[in-house]
């Protein structure tokens, strides 16, 4: 079994910032990425951030050059800090992992529960 807990999800103003974080754990033999994703009301989920273990980063256009995707290898965890952050950039944002479990031939995505980023005045 496979776990994504996601954390720092809140409300801020615009131009303000905020940190997510997202730990997996479980039977993991390997992670080959994480990421995060995110979905506004009446809109398609789409990708943020994503990174492999081995550091290689890629980015939504729109979040380009306002957030960065990190990740700390020895504790399976992901980050992403959002840095000036607009209304545009309201939703829930779901952690993603695509890893390989001990025992398992291939490699899965498994998913967090969602945490709420809400941006406004």
């Amino acid at each position: 079994q496979v776990q994504l807990v996601e954390s720092g999800g809140g409300l801020v103003q615009p131009g303000g910032s905020l940190r997510l974080s997202c730990a997996a754990s479980g039977t993991i033999f390997s992670i080959n990425a994480m990421g995060w994703y995110r979905q506004a009301p009446g809109k398609q989920r789409e990708l943020v951030a994503a990174i492999t273990s081995g550091g290689s980063a890629n980015y939504a256009d729109s979040v380009k050059g306002r957030f960065t995707i990190s990740r700390d290898n020895t504790k399976n965890t992901v980050y992403l800090q959002m840095n000036s952050l607009k209304p545009e950039d309201t939703a829930v944002y779901y952690c993603n992992a695509n890893l390989r479990r001990w025992k398992v031939s291939g490699a899965q995505d498994y998913w967090g529960q969602g945490t709420q980023v809400t941006v406004s005045s």
